[in-house]
């Protein structure tokens, strides 16, 4: 199911690519007197998953740190859903290029539990803040295609029981850094409104406390495909 669920993803990942070549050979580029700044708003949602990672943990109960490979379910459409978004300004200079503060919700499930845990989960979201750097592609069509990549911080939702159920932990904290890289197109629909699909792939450092002095630690990565709309404020 696994390996079906990985050549799924892949498949899309790679129709979304070629669809992103042709529109970027799509018209000529767009004449530079038209060029002005622009700022825009979305909000948008999809499906994310993420691979197995490296589980560091400590719970401080005696059997010492722990080190086990977790499988990883993100239950996309499940409450609380993914879903993020995006403020961006395109430069009047350089109207090709511009920048974005991105938020995205992902969550994810260990799945199995490794030993001596009941929780281990991030379900109100690894919750993603980032700058990003774009550049777009302008031409005469209503397809833009475009790219980028972002820096930023992991907020994680922690939740972690031990499965003795004499330790529990549920809060927010922060994780660590946290990378990602981005590549879309956005189909303009009105002067003001757009549609866009876009995938992103995020690489997340998490390094958490526990309550009762324990801790854990993973790197997740978190693969996105999205379905979002922009409204262009100017």
């Amino acid at each position: 199911m696994e390996s079906q669920l990985r050549l799924r993803l892949s498949d899309r990942f790679s129709a979304l690519g070629i669809v992103f070549i042709i529109a970027l050979g799509a018209g000529g580029p767009l004449s530079v007197e038209n060029a002005k700044a622009e700022a825009t708003f979305s909000i948008y949602g999809g499906h994310n998953s993420s691979p197995h990672s490296k589980v560091k943990y400590d719970l401080n109960l005696g059997a010492g740190p722990q080190d086990v490979t977790v499988g990883w379910d993100g239950k996309s459409f499940e409450m609380p859903p993914y879903y993020g978004v995006r403020g961006t300004w395109w430069l009047e200079s350089n109207p090709q290029f511009g920048f974005a503060i991105d938020f995205s919700h992902a969550k994810v499930y260990a799945d199995p539990l490794p030993a001596g845990l009941s929780i281990l989960e991030f379900t109100d979201g690894i919750n993603l803040l980032t700058a990003n750097a774009l550049y777009r592609y302008q031409n005469t069509t209503r397809f833009t295609p475009y790219g980028g990549i972002g820096v930023g911080v992991s907020i994680p939702s922690v939740e972690v029981a031990n499965a003795a159920a004499t330790s529990k932990t549920k809060n927010f904290q922060l994780g660590g850094v946290a990378v990602q890289g981005l590549i879309g197109i956005d189909a303009r629909i009105s002067d003001n409104w757009s549609l866009f699909g876009e995938i992103k792939s995020s690489y997340t450092m998490i390094d958490a406390d526990l309550n009762g002095g324990g801790s854990i630690s993973t790197n997740i990565i978190s693969n996105q495909i999205i379905i979002g709309v922009t409204y262009k404020f100017f």
